[in-house]
């Protein structure tokens, strides 16, 4: 299966985009991309908290693990999307950031 890939300057400009932050919650609360949920990859696979009706953007620290849990969310039928870089890049290219909640 493909991986769909977004980069994190595509995600920005996005209005308000699903976005699910695939890091361990310590890595979450550092800082996460504006309005990301924590869900991290271990428990992906069983969450009920994404919303299928709208495409999800998953995030992790610099691409591995969210490449991992857009392959699964795409094979539980979801429209799932790679943020190519993760929150690296996204600070990186110097994007606001929030810090955990």
């Amino acid at each position: 299966m493909s991986v769909k890939n977004i980069s994190v300057q595509q995600l920005a400009t996005l209005d308000a985009p699903q976005v699910i932050d695939v890091r361990e919650p310590f890595e979450y609360q550092t800082s996460h991309a504006p309005g990301a949920v924590n869900i991290p990859l271990g428990e992906i696979a069983a969450t009920t908290a994404i919303r299928p009706d709208r495409p999800v953007h998953v995030i992790c620290q610099s691409g591995g693990r969210s490449a991992r849990a857009t392959e699964v969310l795409q094979a539980r039928g979801f429209d799932a999307i790679n943020v190519d870089g993760g929150t690296s890049a996204w600070i990186g290219a110097g994007l606001p950031t929030e810090p955990g909640r």
